[in-house]
């Protein structure tokens, strides 16, 4: 990068200053240790996130959250969600076409029309003829002899909550059978009912032949912890292999209940229990699309921040938030950058909405632009009703070889991580900063925190690529993935904070200012006194010192980016 700046001499004295602290690994003073901590602890009552505190200054992302925070409408933005959550959104499926139809012409609406050239808008095309799979309808009735028909689910609108007791690319079906309770009571031509997850017991079902498959299965975070057994109602959400043959359904707990007590009172009497299986499912060859929303950067044009959100996927948490937040946000930065309460951001950003991970894949297969980070927008908008906590996902760092307090990975699990792996960069610090930001414009009350990297959406995709890249998200939701995941579960408060907070990081990505240097070395010196500290009380020399080279290397990275010296800028990641 080929930018230069005037550095003041306090700004260089800082950094001067910062460079001797950082590089002393194993002799800070106790006082300053005992100074830092008592602030750390102070910042943490304040911003109310469970990581490392930060520096609270009006330098960095603060800059940028009180215009977005004020232009972010969220009304407007649960409009959208309520409109996508109509849709059953599978890749390049109709209900995929309709939403990004009306993302674009909600994006030209706010300014991505042609008018100003330094606002752009296309449709990327990843694939030509994508198989494209809609469910259309679907009904599972119980039938007892002796006994009136019971309808357990059904589905005959793209809107209804039963929409995901098809799994995708789940086939059409007509069929009735004998019900069997599990592999050892199945005969030819029966109905395997199980709470097993049906791509763990397809092939020995086939097997011993079932001629189709209902599982009740639910992720264990997906228990209702307030203890009103709300996920007995839930349907869990689930993908099968393109081209299974086999039908398989999708029940919840409670009617798995139902199935069971009808076959203890049907053997006692010696009758029949069947369930009867209709499905109707569309196939059809279209083309997969990404909509690509672009602020053309005025200094540095050729170097991109992208944040991403994906649209396939049927939840209104999972992830209409998601799809939502990152255009309203977007709709409250042009609105900014107009009335002049922004500056026009020094490199470009790129706004991407498709099919999770192949949208990032082919934006970085194809763009011209050098990407210096990504940032995944993915079910930003969860109300407390759902039980999860608004976290940041950082990049690669020694946290995720071992992980100590605060540090803790969520049920999602770990990702698989090693020491080779990890390149220092400060995009974590960044968002961090970011998050703080937000939560005190807010008074403090807005409950954060953050995990090493585990893995499972579109910043993984540049992370394989070298480039910097972190996730913002909620987790644990008991609706995950399941059909309660919809509008009554969304908090549109929660879509703003979190929005707000993710382009502040963008922004300061694009539009880094020498004066930045200070809160976010100031802020990375919190965080190593944190985690070092963590280790040697662990007694984990090794962990210890990981952590000082990753943070010396950070404060490289925050300096190269904020300084803008004449050499490029590592890239961080793999």
């Amino acid at each position: 990068m080929n930018r230069p700046c005037a550095l003041g001499a306090s700004v260089l004295a800082l950094a001067v200053a910062c460079a001797l602290t950082l590089s002393a690994c194993q002799g800070i003073e106790p006082e300053l240790r005992s100074l830092m901590q008592a602030t750390d602890a102070q910042a943490g009552d304040k911003d109310g996130h469970g990581g490392p505190t930060v520096e609270v200054a009006e330098s960095g992302t603060a800059r940028f959250v009180r215009a977005l925070y004020d232009g972010f409408r969220p009304q407007r933005a649960l409009e959208l969600v309520t409109f996508i959550d109509r849709y059953y959104r599978a890749p390049a499926n109709q209900g995929y076409d309709e939403v990004l139809a009306r993302l674009d012409k909600t994006l030209r609406e706010i300014g991505f029309d042609g008018a100003d050239p330094r606002l752009a808008l296309e449709f990327l095309h990843v694939a030509d003829l994508e198989r494209a799979w809609t469910p259309v309808s679907a009904s599972l009735v119980l039938h007892v002899e002796g006994e009136q028909p019971r309808t357990l689910h059904a589905f005959s609108k793209s809107e209804d909550v039963d929409r995901v007791m098809l799994p995708v690319n789940a086939p059409s079906c007509d069929l009735k059978a004998e019900v069997a309770l599990g592999l050892s009571d199945l005969r030819g031509g029966m109905v395997l009912v199980t709470d097993v997850k049906a791509e763990q017991v397809r092939m020995r079902a086939h097997n011993g032949g079932a001629i189709a498959i209902v599982s009740a299965s639910l992720y264990d975070f997906n228990e209702d912890k307030t203890g009103a057994k709300r996920h007995h109602d839930a349907i869990q959400f689930v993908t099968l292999p393109p081209g299974t043959s086999m039908p398989i359904v999708q029940i919840s707990s409670r009617s798995k209940e139902i199935i069971e007590e009808a076959v203890e009172r049907a053997r006692k009497r010696g009758a029949k229990v069947r369930l009867e299986i209709k499905a109707d499912v569309l196939l059809e060859k279209r083309p997969l699309r990404t909509l690509m929303a672009t602020i053309r950067g005025a200094k540095v044009p050729g170097e991109a921040v992208a944040m991403v959100s994906h649209v396939q996927e049927p939840g209104a948490c999972d992830n209409a938030t998601g799809v939502a937040g990152l255009v309203e946000s977007a709709r409250a930065l042009v609105e900014a950058l107009r009335a002049e309460k922004i500056p026009w951001p020094d490199r470009t950003l790129v706004f991407l909405w498709g099919d999770e991970y192949r949208q990032s894949e082919s934006w970085l297969d194809s763009t011209e632009l050098k990407p210096i980070a990504g940032i995944s927008s993915d079910m930003t908008g969860q109300s407390k009703e759902t039980g999860a906590t608004a976290l940041l996902e950082r990049n690669y760092d020694p946290g995720a070889l071992k992980v100590l307090p605060p540090d803790w990975h969520t049920p999602w699990g770990a990702g698989q991580v090693e020491a080779a792996d990890i390149v220092p960069n400060g995009l974590a610090v960044i968002a961090r900063c970011a998050m703080a930001d937000v939560s005190l414009l807010e008074g403090g009350t807005w409950v954060t925190d953050e995990h090493p990297w585990e893995g499972g959406s579109d910043h993984d995709k540049f992370i394989d690529r070298g480039v910097p890249a972190i996730l913002f998200w909620h987790f644990t939701d008991f609706a995950y993935h399941t059909s309660l995941d919809r509008l009554q579960f969304v908090d549109p408060e929660e879509m703003r904070r979190t929005g707000v907070a993710l382009l502040a990081t963008g922004l300061a990505l694009s539009s880094s200012r020498p004066d930045d240097l200070e809160r976010y070395v100031r802020s990375l010196e919190r965080e190593r006194l944190m985690r070092v500290g963590a280790a040697k009380e662990a007694g984990d020399a090794e962990l210890a010192e990981q952590w000082e080279t990753w943070c010396l290397g950070t404060r490289g990275w925050l300096r190269n980016l904020c300084l803008g010296i004449d050499e490029a800028m590592p890239a961080g990641g793999k």
